[in-house]
């Protein structure tokens, strides 16, 4: 049976040891456990969250066989591809697929501005390559590339393997043009986190996100009532936890989930340099919002 791709797809963090910051394979295996046990739907490691660009290859290869291993078919795993080349972003992609991965995220980064054409064949070269789905991901705050929906369009009605759509834009009519080019035929998933609430009302299948490894049981009360058609307490729930979802975008993801995951006990080591750790006053204001959604009850909601 293929594994269903929807929900809740959890992204967790690349820890590293304190004192030497390599990479903490029993942290990476640990924090795995958390977000499986708590209710997600997905594990998608490597991505932006985990500082995939600050890994050189060997340390990739031995997150994304780490994070494998360890969800053991438990739930569906998305691994991240991100490379200025196509031929290192096929040799991930491969490593993925050969270690267990059931899909990959394929988030296309530039120097150079690339045209639609080298996009296209960039996907293109990587499905040719794997058997595995693909999820077509568009981050242009991160990648320096801003895929328009009608090359996503394009991808997915034209490349064998192009199944999926993460859009993180920050756009949401974004969204809506994917729907409406692809007549809803799009698998589509949210990668915008103050978005989710619309990104779920504009037909959104699933969310990608960080959130879970601090208030894990918010983004899936979410995706349950919007899945339920209860837009009211839907609405209710977004706007609870929205303070934190802000925050640790804008915070930067692997700086504030990390701090946070340091809040709630689990030691994941500082971000890689030249990324900082979140400072003093960031953290008190981290703690504060964890201690607020902390004290409500969703059953309230």
């Amino acid at each position: 049976m293929s594994a269903q791709f929807k929900g809740i797809i959890s992204y967790p963090v690349t820890p590293f040891e304190k004192a030497s910051g390599k990479v903490d394979l029993l942290a990476v295996r640990g924090l795995i456990d958390r977000l499986v046990a708590r209710g997600s739907h997905g594990i998608a490691p490597l991505g932006s969250t985990g500082e995939s660009t600050y890994l050189d290859d060997s340390e990739w290869d031995a997150v994304a066989e780490a994070s494998i291993k360890q969800v053991n078919k438990r739930l569906p795993v998305i691994v991240g591809i991100s490379d200025l080349t196509t031929r290192n972003a096929v040799r991930k992609a491969k490593f993925a697929e050969a270690a267990g991965a059931d899909a990959v995220m394929v988030l296309p980064v530039s120097y150079w501005k690339l045209s639609d054409e080298e996009i296209f064949r960039h996907y293109a070269t990587i499905s040719d390559a794997v058997g595995v789905p693909i999820m077509v991901y568009n981050n242009p705050a991160t990648s320096g590339v801003d895929m328009k929906p009608e090359l996503i369009v394009r991808i997915v009605k034209e490349i064998e393997n192009a199944t999926m759509v993460k859009e993180s834009s920050g756009d949401i009519q974004r969204m809506h043009t994917l729907m409406q080019l692809s007549d809803g035929g799009i698998s589509l998933f949210n990668g915008s986190n103050p978005l989710a609430l619309e990104a779920f009302a504009a037909g959104a299948i699933g969310w990608c996100t960080a959130a879970p490894n601090l208030i894990p049981d918010w983004p899936m009360a979410l995706y349950e009532t919007c899945a339920a058609g209860d837009m009211k307490r839907a609405r209710d729930v977004f706007y609870a936890q929205l303070s934190i979802l802000r925050f640790i975008v804008q915070g930067g993801l692997p700086t504030t989930i990390k701090a946070g995951l340091g809040l709630r006990g689990f030691e994941a080591g500082a971000p890689r340099s030249p990324l900082l750790p979140l400072g003093t006053a960031g953290i008190k204001s981290l703690e504060t919002m964890l201690k607020a959604i902390d004290s409500r009850s969703l059953s309230e909601q």
